[in-house]
């Protein structure tokens, strides 16, 4: 008689109304039908809080105040009932103590990124993941794409030959005016380095070009060269980044990512050059993936699971026949999907599949460097090799 798959239960500190980022995670991990969302603390907010876990159709009991009441309340219930992951998806400064609380209570943490708004923080995180048994997860969505995991398997299986120059950019345009200064919450918090961390731009949303980067080449980023800007009036942090890169395997590139480009949505996009060929992949339109081979025609690569030519690893994170898009959301939901079989199957410290402390630990590291950069007279700074490195990376 065949048994039935467990549904993971799910806790989540943050998203509550009006925050975007929240019912995207609720929406992604209900996707699947995997994780059943069991608890919250939703918003600071009595009421916020209140209508949210109401919307979300949560039992009272297990609406909690704080993150601190739902970690102490969830660890007293019945290992039959209380959340197997805490989601975390609140402004950058609560990441670590929350993250840190609930794997030292014994609960998986799936989290927003950046890990933490410090190095140092990041790496005291990596070191209390280490003590444990339990899985730490990273919201890089865009590692969920199905494509971005063709690309990944074209460069490793030699297709451009060896990797020269890798180009990546993440323009947005929402920050362009002074938004914050309108009482925006979401602009309010992101531009504020007591919340934030010590970067804006770079730290939302440079850390995901930059993982991108280094995930579809398999190149690690080891010295750069970085210029950052603050357009916006009165504002703080950096709304706006470029650098040059070196990576440890031989290559160069660009880094560009900006949240005052007028008219930019979400147009994050990499070009990567070999010897051999090339490939370019854009978020906003992420069924395809442009191909380019030396002396022979650019070939065309469509999403679909009835498309002929694709590696395993981008068929297992499609759903439907080509031609039907899939996008930010099936992306998200590929990751929890693969959260959720690596907490049923035992697995600690890195889930399979999904980004985790490593790939934190990186994007800490590069921000780091970046800062340093900024503040430093020399053409090059290195990014720092002392950062934790799991064995197991996010894929095989």
């Amino acid at each position: 008689m065949a048994t039935t798959k467990r549904r993971v239960r799910m806790g989540m500190i943050g998203g509550g109304e009006g925050a975007f980022i929240g019912r995207v995670h609720r929406l992604a991990a209900a996707l699947d039908g995997e994780l059943d969302l069991v608890c919250a603390s939703f918003s600071r907010d009595p009421d916020n809080n209140a209508r949210t876990g109401e919307a979300c159709g949560l039992a009272p009991r297990r609406l909690y105040p704080d993150w601190q009441a739902l970690i102490d309340g969830e660890r007293q219930l019945p290992d039959d009932e209380r959340m197997d992951v805490l989601v975390v998806v609140t402004p950058n400064h609560l990441h670590v103590p929350i993250s840190q609380a609930a794997l030292e209570a014994g609960f998986h943490v799936f989290c927003e990124k950046p890990a933490a708004t410090t190095l140092a923080e990041a790496r005291q995180l990596a070191a209390t993941l280490d003590a444990g048994d339990r899985l730490y997860g990273l919201a890089h969505t865009y590692l969920g794409y199905p494509m971005v995991w063709q690309a990944r398997r074209l460069v490793r299986d030699g297709e451009l030959g060896g990797l020269r120059k890798i180009h990546v950019e993440y323009p947005q345009g929402w920050l362009g005016t002074n938004l914050e200064g309108t009482g925006n919450k979401q602009a309010g918090w992101r531009t504020d380095p007591d919340i934030a961390g010590a970067s804006g731009c770079m730290a939302d949303i440079g850390t995901h070009a930059f993982g991108l980067a280094e995930f579809i080449s398999g190149h690690r980023v080891s010295e750069l060269c970085a210029s950052l800007g603050i357009h916006g009036e009165q504002r703080r942090l950096d709304d706006d980044g470029d650098a040059l890169f070196r990576t440890a395997e031989g290559a160069s590139g660009t880094l560009t990512a900006s949240q005052v480009c007028t008219g930019e949505e979400n147009a994050l996009k990499i070009r990567l050059y070999g010897d051999r060929g090339a490939l370019e992949w854009q978020q906003m339109d992420p069924n395809t993936l442009v191909q380019r081979r030396l002396d022979e025609p650019m070939r065309v690569l469509r999403a679909g699971i009835d498309q002929p030519g694709l590696a395993p690893e981008a068929l297992e994170r499609l759903r439907l026949p080509g031609g039907h898009p899939e996008g930010y959301l099936e992306a998200l939901a590929n990751l929890y999907r693969d959260f959720a079989d690596a907490i049923r199957r035992g697995e600690r410290g890195a889930a399979e599949g999904v980004p985790g402390m490593a790939e934190g630990l990186r994007g800490m590291a590069f921000i780091d460097a970046l800062l340093r950069s900024q503040a430093s007279t020399a053409k090059w700074t290195s990014l720092d090799n002392a950062s934790r490195r799991d064995d197991t990376e996010t894929a095989t």
